[in-house]
């Protein structure tokens, strides 16, 4: 099991995981018109006890197992997937604090504490920053002053700690990516309105600008070689990425729902019944997919065959979750083509899931050298 066992069953949790997705569905089509943020949304995962339900027991959470954690995620997503998708983001945090904690006894006990006792939301800039890392550390006295612009910030407008990075250019070790988390109250620190996007619009993805931001030393968790393939990153790729593509497969069964529904209300016909079999065959797809990567999760080693089986399982789960909802436009027939349609919206969102690392060209590179013995960081 990858987080300490729970208390409280798994039905407890998908109970209260399918009352928030029905009322976060009454709103999700007028989020998506006006591009406005799930805020409220954001209000009920809290007051469910969802923000810190991961946290392992010993530190004041309720030790939420990985598995049901993506259940959850995957609910949401069915009828909200910017909420579903946003809150994934907090979710890995959280979850790979809680595996590095329990596993290798890392000092990520601070963090988890305060996530657990205070509701604090955590946002992720690691979609923009990746291996590379984003933005410079000037080394000052005591410290660094950080510059950056951190894209992608999903649920930025509700967040509580910014879990970013910035490189600074070491004159011994070379360029090195240095991480930490910034208070959004910090000074310095501002939301910028960017998010204006085809799908996912209420998520608050906006960019973060952070100026001449004064980062201790004593405050800086990690730091490690710029562009390489590091041991943190093979524990991220194994625990993030199958909650955040248990949102896209939300999304896609939200999808297939809405059509079958409307598909059952026409007359049956060859033509339909054959494109309503080949949506099953394409969700099948999603889902087996997801369901692998989440066994790898709980129970793999990390490094670069982990990170390769995942990477892999993304890339099947989004190509299958995407045609799904594609699907789902014809099976429901015209009516999928309107504004309002929760088929439509779906369609829309689903189209996230081919932005996230590793995107398909260096999936196949990384699985490609990987196959042949090549050296992954080339």
């Amino acid at each position: 099991m990858l987080i300490a066992a729970q208390t409280k069953t798994q039905d407890y949790w998908y109970e209260i995981a399918d009352r928030i997705a029905e009322r976060i569905g009454a709103s999700a089509a007028a989020h998506d018109r006006d591009k406005s943020f799930v805020a409220e949304n954001y209000d009920l995962l809290r007051e469910a006890g969802l923000i810190g339900a991961a946290v392992p027991v010993e530190l004041g959470g309720d030790g939420l197992d990985y598995a049901t954690l993506c259940g959850i995620v995957r609910r949401l997503g069915t009828r909200c997937g910017s909420t579903a998708l946003a809150f994934s983001m907090h979710c890995h945090q959280v979850a790979v604090a809680a595996w590095r904690w329990q596993r290798m006894q890392a000092p990520t006990d601070g963090l988890l504490r305060r996530v657990a006792a205070e509701n604090l939301l955590l946002v992720s800039s690691g979609g923009s920053d990746w291996l590379q890392g984003g933005g410079t550390a000037t080394k000052v006295e005591g410290g660094f002053l950080i510059n950056a612009r951190k894209v992608f910030s999903s649920g930025c407008q509700a967040g509580d700690l910014l879990m970013t990075s910035a490189v600074y250019d070491d004159p011994e070790a070379g360029p090195s990516v240095l991480h930490f988390g910034l208070p959004f109250k910090a000074e310095g620190v501002s939301i910028l309105d960017t998010w204006d996007t085809m799908g996912m619009c209420g998520t608050g993805s906006h960019d973060v600008e952070i100026k001449d931001v004064f980062l201790a030393d004593a405050a800086v968790s990690g730091r490690r070689p710029q562009g390489k393939w590091h041991p943190l990153f093979h524990i991220i790729s194994m625990i993030a990425f199958p909650l955040i593509y248990s949102a896209y497969l939300g999304v896609a069964e939200g999808a297939r729902d809405a059509a079958i529904e409307a598909a059952r209300r026409k007359p049956a016909n060859p033509g339909l019944v054959a494109l309503t079999g080949e949506m099953q065959n394409a969700f099948w797809t999603a889902e087996t997919a997801l369901a692998a990567m989440i066994a790898t999760a709980q129970s793999a080693t990390p490094g670069p065959e982990t990170t390769s089986a995942v990477m892999t399982g993304r890339t099947v789960a989004g190509r299958a979750a995407i045609r799904t909802a594609e699907l789902a436009m014809e099976v429901a027939g015209g009516g999928a083509f309107y504004k309002g349609s929760i088929v439509e919206r779906a369609f829309r969102d689903v189209q996230g899931a081919r932005f996230h690392p590793l995107q398909e060209p260096a999936q196949r590179e990384l699985s490609g050298r990987l196959a042949l013995g090549l050296d992954i960081d080339g």
